[in-house]
């Protein structure tokens, strides 16, 4: 829907592409692939600054002079609802000789998983059809062999014995590691420049990727909060509404609006501090409805006080008072001034899917450890 490119038969999607896929519900117009010339991909590449040059105005800066693959999608997407606290466990996954450095083939090894496990999922039918979304996704016409067992041949894995002393994660990817020349990239991306320079030999540090991380989060969030706010501060409580339930599978998404007006008899607003630190403890929603479980909240109502504590305890988030009262107010559907789990935490879990509403064969893509795990313990 969204992709604009097209190179030697596999689509690709330029930053904007990317950044109006995960703000917007569809394409603003009708895209029209355009294809690449390999100089023009060439000078695009070119002009892709390195990882230590990166902002939270990378993918705005950059606008139409990249190219994003259909893996780096999904990747970028895992990012989107990634906790802070798990920017080192996606770092080690992709480190998997652990010399604290992740280099292009990590890098690529990674992307395969994505490749193959999509490749699973394809169900049978018209195998032109099929082989042409091959290439559209991935950039070849016939399915690759296997990156986790060749035809004929038995993958003896590393000793995990040997591996397990440093994490989990790279016991599970210590086979992948050893067959990462037998991956190959189609062509060189805006991403793969970025993090590795425009030959491919510069290694990526934890600093440098725990950064690129935050400011893709914090740029996705500021480009949110900007088409709201119309150049001032803050954001109305309404709009902040509007944005919370953008995602959601509420159906009647009106209620709730009529619901918080009524409540909020005068305007305050929404700082970007206060939409930020709200969108971190979404990502760590998880976290937080076991902290709440533990607490029996799954079957009886919670006060403001009460969560706004439970939310810093389990997640270390501090959200203000009026943020709280906020969401209060949006989702007390009953205005008891007590929120109730099926009330808010079961919307919210859809606001994570953000950018899969709709598609449910890539749901399961939402968070960074449903990624890769399903592939590892498939096998």
């Amino acid at each position: 829907m969204f992709a604009s490119l097209e190179f030697e038969g596999q689509l690709y999607m330029t930053p904007h592409d990317f950044i109006q896929a995960v703000t917007s519900d569809e394409p603003k117009r009708a895209k029209k692939w355009r294809s690449l010339s390999k100089q023009e991909l060439n000078q695009i590449l070119m002009e892709t600054p390195p990882v230590w040059k990166g902002s939270s105005k990378l993918f705005r800066n950059l606008n139409e002079k990249g190219v994003i693959s259909y893996t780096e999608y999904l990747f970028l997407l895992c990012i989107l609802t990634k906790p802070h606290a798990g920017f080192r466990i996606a770092f080690n996954m992709f480190d998997t000789d652990g010399n604290e450095m992740v280099d292009k083939k990590e890098f690529l090894v990674l992307q395969e998983i994505f490749r193959k496990k999509n490749e699973k999922r394809e169900k049978r039918g018209d195998e032109e059809k099929r082989a042409m979304l091959r290439l559209q996704l991935y950039g070849y016409h016939t399915p690759t062999n296997s990156v986790l067992k060749t035809e004929g041949e038995d993958l003896v894995p590393r000793s995990y014995w040997d591996t397990l002393r440093r994490s989990t994660s790279q016991a599970l990817f210590s086979d992948l590691a050893e067959r990462a020349d037998d991956i190959t990239s189609s062509s060189d991306t805006t991403l793969l420049v970025h993090f590795f320079g425009k030959k491919g030999k510069a290694e990526l540090n934890f600093e440098d990727f725990y950064r690129f991380m935050d400011n893709l989060q914090t740029e996705v969030l500021e480009i949110e909060f900007l088409s709201y706010s119309n150049g001032m501060n803050t954001i109305s409580e309404e709009d902040f509404a509007h944005i919370l339930l953008r995602y959601t599978n509420v159906e009647n998404t009106s209620s709730y609006l009529e619901n918080m007006r009524g409540s909020i008899p005068e305007e305050k607003g929404i700082t970007f501090e206060e939409f930020r630190s709200f969108f971190q403890f979404l990502n760590n929603l998880e976290d937080f409805t076991i902290a709440m479980q533990m607490y029996n909240f799954a079957s009886r109502s919670i006060g403001q006080d009460e969560f706004k504590r439970a939310v810093y305890v389990a997640t270390g988030v501090k959200l203000s008072p009026h943020l709280v009262n906020t969401v209060f107010k949006i989702f007390d559907v009953d205005r008891d001034d007590q929120l109730s789990y099926k009330e808010f935490i079961g919307i919210m879990k859809d606001r994570l899917n953000r950018g899969f509403r709709g598609y449910k064969p890539i749901q399961r893509y939402t968070t960074f450890k449903s990624c890769v795990r399903k592939e590892l313990y498939s096998r």
